[in-house]
């Protein structure tokens, strides 16, 4: 079966019942308080005491016993005559028959909205609509849980870590996994109690043989001396009914949890005993996991899970919606017989949409002809000289939903001339399927006798816009253009926004580069690892700095490029010189407080926040830091913030010292045993750089954990080893 028509199920069943689960969940949040503020009240019982001691406490200060009974609450209920001789019904203390109050009358809200839940106030018809709707839940719920597990690469990688693409997605999925169950234990007990309430499951009636009268006399004793009524506990009793007379015909008829009893009122002896049948036991225990009645912890789950409902329809929708709009709002402007570039997009949320768009308006801002469409829409091409293919990836190396049929299209397909073509591939290095339908699609082409090859197969790392720029830089370049590429304006929160104030700044070294040190005019907190935004104008998208805490000061490292906006206008500022930027929370980057061993990769101006992190190293960390640089002087600039005391070792790299160039991933190859046995040891290892560095040192660490360890890279990111900051 494929991923569409799971998917296509899931949403139909969300539309047809969204509604109906709407308006359960809002009243199901409200009911989830009434077992709460029931259990508030002062009735709780002591569940040691026994039904002896209950009943001869409530003998001595009342005339008779009607029945003893423990409600949904697990208070105690007795029904008596006084010795005024009124019959009364209240809430008593089992251990000294002491009246504790009135019953809990259930409050107008908490009735209406019990009959809303039920029935929409429609009796029968609403019942059955409550009902179905809950069995439509449940296949929600099913479906749901093979999204996910395709989504994570299969069952085994189910709680997997999971890619943050956008608030909607991301908790969809989170709070997917971990109310799944509760969320099927709701819609079943649903199920259960309405095909209770329609008389659809078997009758649960036990019925008692009573025993013939005795002739002979049968010697009374005490009840206080019932071995039974001194064995059971009170909190066992769901209802004590005493004798109406004291004829031996007449009995006490005791329901327990499991079974009803009928004892003999002279001696105590177990006359007739029937067990509950399994209808009758799933039925209380359908009420009890739908309601909650008598367990706040459990009436907390229900009340969460009513609001991951109301969570599930809002983005559940609006993915949906943010998926449609991605591909509708392209706009072609030839058709796709005018066309000399055609672009085929793969994705299952949409977001490759995004990326795809910006390259077809850069093609038609350079007076390109250029087409846009989905991979199944894959056709013959009259008049293309060149196919750009942006794909993602699904689950364990499939194809997105629209682009499940370019394979067979690709095979049945025609073209009438040789066309030029290049791939890129999306996904996230999280997933041992890293970009895999991306490299089938590519190997594919590559063997077609109508397709060359024009660029390598690129891939995309968590959706990087850095890496997707230098892709265009490698198109541009082969294909002597000028493709520009305009970053997505991101409005910045005013809640981070800060004046800064210039404390130091130092002159550039060998590499351009320099350190200016910042500090904030007004109180803000932040880490190293953190980043500080930077929008040199309203119309451009922000510049990102990760942040090195020095004290109280924010540290920055900058590159400064000849075209470069932010990194000259900071090159050019002087101590008391005021800026104002954003501090966006990075939590995802801080130096950990658990891992006692941590390894520190980067290049370049990626040391930024791993100098404040060696800083701040008061605990001892046994830190090593990978650096890769141009030459020796490239070193001096940072040579004051690294402390030896707070750092293990330090492994430097230079590219231009020797006449055979060395990379950072290099001396981690000389270093692989040192980074195997950090990672068996549950050790941290932490990127910060470009994001080309990033992909070298990626290669290289899987290369490692896969021959050193049998492990694929991705088992040690899943398990939090593995933090990255590339840009």
């Amino acid at each position: 079966m494929t991923i569409s028509i799971w998917r296509f199920s899931h949403l139909m069943l969300a539309l047809v019942s969204s509604l109906f689960i709407v308006l359960a969940s809002v009243t199901g949040t409200i009911l989830a308080f009434e077992p709460i503020s029931n259990q508030l009240q002062p009735y709780k019982i002591n569940s040691n005491i026994s039904l002896s001691t209950t009943i001869n406490s409530l003998s001595e200060r009342y005339d008779e016993i009607i029945t003893i009974a423990t409600d949904e609450n697990d208070f105690v209920v007795a029904s008596v005559i006084t010795k005024e001789g009124n019959s009364e019904t209240f809430y008593v203390n089992p251990e000294t028959g002491e009246k504790l109050g009135q019953l809990i009358e259930k409050a107008p809200i908490f009735k209406f909205t019990t009959n809303l839940h039920r029935s929409l106030f429609l009796k029968s018809t609403g019942r059955f609509i409550v009902g179905l709707v809950s069995f439509f839940l449940i296949l929600m719920a099913i479906t749901g849980l093979v999204l996910i597990a395709k989504r994570q690469g299969g069952v085994t990688r189910f709680f997997s870590k999971i890619i943050n693409e956008n608030f909607e997605q991301y908790y969809h999925v989170v709070l997917g996994r971990w109310f799944l169950v509760p969320v099927i234990i709701v819609a079943l007990t649903g199920v259960y109690l309405s095909l209770e309430k329609f008389s659809l499951l078997p009758e649960t009636k036990n019925s008692h043989t009573y025993p013939e009268a005795e002739l002979g006399a049968i010697e009374r004793i005490p009840v206080s001396d019932f071995e039974l009524f001194n064995s059971l506990d009170i909190s066992e009793i769901k209802n004590v009914e005493f004798p109406f007379s004291e004829d031996v015909e007449d009995y006490f008829f005791i329901k327990l949890k499991d079974k009803e009893l009928l004892v003999n009122q002279f001696n105590g002896d177990v006359v007739s005993e029937q067990d509950y049948p399994l209808v009758k036991l799933l039925s209380d225990w359908s009420l009890f996991l739908h309601t909650g009645q008598g367990s706040v912890l459990w009436s907390i789950v229900l009340a969460l899970v009513s609001l991951a409902l109301l969570f599930f329809i809002y983005s559940g929708f609006t993915m949906t919606s943010k998926r449609r709009k991605s591909a509708d709002k392209i706009k072609n402007r030839y058709t796709i017989d005018e066309a000399e570039h055609i672009i085929l997009v793969g994705s299952e949320t949409g977001s490759t949409f995004k990326f795809a768009n910006l390259f077809f308006k850069a093609l038609l801002a350079e007076g390109k002809k250029a087409f846009i469409t989905d991979l199944n829409n894959y056709t013959t091409f009259n008049t293309a000289k060149q196919l750009t293919i942006l794909t993602s990836t699904y689950g364990e190396g499939e194809a997105p939903i629209n682009a499940n049929k370019f394979i067979k299209l690709l095979e049945s397909t025609n073209q009438n001339k040789e066309i030029d073509y290049a791939v890129v591939g999306f996904g996230s290095l999280l997933y041992p399927d890293y970009c895999k339908y991306a490299e089938a699609v590519d190997h594919l082409l590559n063997k077609h006798i109508n397709f060359n090859r024009k660029q390598e197969l690129f891939k995309i790392n968590n959706q990087s816009f850095q890496a997707f720029k230098n892709w265009v830089s490698q198109w541009n370049s082969i294909n002597n253009c000028h493709l520009k590429i305009q970053q997505p304006v991101e409005k910045l929160s005013t809640k981070y926004t800060r004046e800064f104030e210039v404390i130091k700044r130092t002159e550039l070294n060998v590499d351009d580069t320099f350190l200016i040190e910042l500090k904030p005019l007004k109180k803000i907190k932040f880490q190293s690892g953190d980043l500080l935004a930077f929008q040199p104008n309203k119309d451009e998208a922000a510049r990102q700095y990760s942040i090195a805490k020095v004290g109280n000061d924010i540290l920055l490292s900058i590159k400064k490029h000849d075209k470069g906006v932010c990194s000259t206008f900071f090159s050019q500022l002087n101590p008391s010189d005021i800026i104002t930027a954003t501090i966006e929370p990075n939590p995802n980057f801080h130096l950990p407080k658990v891992a006692k061993d941590v390894i520190l990769i980067a290049n370049g101006t990626g040391i930024a926040p791993f100098l404040g992190m060696i800083k701040e190293n008061q605990n001892q960390k046994n830190i090593h830091l990978f650096w890769g640089g141009r030459t020796k002087a490239s070193l001096n600039l940072y040579a004051d913030h690294l402390n030896e005391n707070n750092l293990k070792q330090l492994h430097v790299s230079y590219s231009q010292e020797q006449e055979e160039k060395v990379y950072v991933q290099d001396i981690i190859h000389q270093n692989k045993t040192l980074i195997a046995r950090h990672l068996i040891v549950d050790g941290i290892i932490m990127i910060c750089g470009s994001v080309a560095m990033q992909n070298g040192v990626l290669e290289m660490l899987n290369e490692i954990t896969t021959n050193e360890l049998n492990k694929p890279l991705s088992t040690f990111e899943n398990n939090d080893q593995l933090r990255m900051d590339c840009y």
